[in-house]
């Protein structure tokens, strides 16, 4: 008993589920003998009712409550071990013994760190519906439940139990959405899993895809990025406005914690800001950036090396508003401006703590940005309406979208602007191009005026 407590396991039902799915289990705990095992074995296959009761409790508790998947306890029923559509294991080029693992290596096959999230995201999701909803393992799917998973996707609910705000996964709050997803989100997430089916098909773990044949419509639209995701010129240069007095919001007439910002806060939201809208970065560009990235050539232009989508290595340009910003953080940081002096590890974005070479995390960038963007919101609620609804769903991204539009609509050139976004064609970033419309509105306008 000494030994499963000290594995976590304390009840029967915590062992109902390590118990036996092959031969070699017992060494999945460790100081657990060969003897010890035997009598576990034995008492399972005494006290078959008991044992189910046991299952049953484990599959019941996890219906009220969605835990990361690393966190979940469950029976064979529904990890797959006997997946309805498992495919014979001795052509199963996986070792995988479940979903879960199977899942697993598939993720390990993916080398960039961003891609991984995301395809775990989705797997996840995936797994905790069919096991919490539907009852079932990945591996019993049926092209029923991807039917149902598609409209469950548009609007995860119970709302309580699905959707919650970004917390870490460490985090009693945390849940697998944020909100519903647009019909492009959702066909994005059916691509992924229907990949992944395909490729389980592929190394003999499952017979089928459930996923194949099932569209969203409106999911595969020409337009791949939304313009109207950014602010005017007047509306940036208000909620600019806005973070320049946060560290002095903290007197008794600010007594929301919300809105008390630190010196040490305030200085990186402004870098933040200025940063990320001369520069147009990726969040996961912003984070990921060192000092070692940023380089001057020979005729005094600064640059920032960049990994992007697809491991694709690129150079960014980073204007003077950018570079002067840097400049002003890391003294405010107490670390060199001189870049002969700086160490190359330091993160362009630092933490808080007081060791120089922590940098953000990319969920702690998303809260930052999201906690000063709904803060602006109820400052500007009653004399710009449109704006505080606007800032309401603003996130990292919309500041890509807004560099966009600003150096478009400053004369920057077409090309210019697809390259240091880095599109892959110049038609996604004419997205942002408003001229033509501008000067269509007028001349229909001179050509259609009102009545005298």
């Amino acid at each position: 008993m000494r030994v499963l407590r000290a594995h976590g396991i304390t009840t029967l039902a915590d062992l109902t589920v390590r118990v036996p799915r092959r031969r070699q289990w017992r060494k999945a705990v460790p100081g657990l003998g060969a003897a010890s095992a035997r009598a576990i074995e034995q008492f399972f296959a005494a006290w078959p009712a008991l044992t189910e009761k046991a299952r049953a409790l484990v599959a019941a508790s996890q219906r009220g409550d969605i835990v990361p998947w690393e966190t979940l306890k469950l029976p064979q029923k529904v990890d797959g071990t006997h997946g309805t559509f498992r495919a014979p294991l001795a052509t199963c080029t996986l070792d995988a013994s479940n979903d879960y693992e199977a899942v697993q290596t598939r993720l390990a096959l993916q080398e960039s760190p961003a891609t991984r999230r995301t395809y775990r995201k989705e797997a996840e999701r995936l797994i905790l519906r069919a096991i919490v909803e539907r009852g079932r393992a990945l591996s019993s799917l049926t092209t029923e439940d991807a039917i149902a998973y598609r409209s469950f996707l548009r609007r995860p609910s119970p709302h309580a139990r699905w959707i919650g705000p970004v917390r870490p996964r460490s985090s009693p709050e945390w849940r697998p959405f944020n909100g519903s997803l647009s019909d492009r989100s959702v066909a994005h997430a059916l691509s992924i899993l229907g990949a992944l089916f395909r490729w389980l098909i592929g190394q003999r773990y499952v017979l089928a895809n459930p996923f194949a044949g099932v569209k969203v419509r409106g999911g595969n639209g020409a337009a791949t990025l939304d313009a109207s995701h950014a602010f005017t010129e007047g509306e940036w240069a208000l909620v600019r406005t806005i973070a320049d007095g946060l560290e002095f919001r903290n007197g008794p007439a600010s007594p929301s914690a919300s809105s008390k910002w630190s010196k040490a806060a305030a200085q990186r939201l402004r870098f933040l800001l200025d940063f990320g809208y001369a520069t147009g970065l990726r969040a996961s560009e912003l984070v990921n950036a060192t000092l070692r990235d940023v380089r001057t050539d020979a005729r005094d232009d600064h640059w920032l090396r960049v990994t992007g989508k697809g491991n694709k290595l690129a150079t960014v340009a980073v204007p003077p508003l950018a570079w002067d910003a840097l400049a002003r953080y890391l003294a405010q940081r107490g670390l060199p401006v001189s870049a002969a002096q700086w160490r190359p590890q330091t993160p362009v974005i630092g933490s808080l703590e007081t060791d120089s070479d922590a940098a953000i995390s990319s969920v702690r960038l998303w809260s930052v940005l999201k906690r000063f963007f709904l803060l602006a919101a109820d400052d500007i609620e009653a004399d710009h309406p449109p704006l505080a609804a606007k800032l309401r769903d603003a996130s990292t991204h919309w500041m890509r979208h807004t560099h966009a539009t600003h150096a478009l609509g400053r004369g920057a050139e077409l090309t210019t602007v697809r390259d240091n976004l880095r599109h892959a064609s110049v038609s996604t970033t004419s997205i942002y191009l408003h001229s033509d419309e501008v000067k269509r509105a007028r001349q229909i306008g001179e050509a259609f005026g009102a009545r005298k």
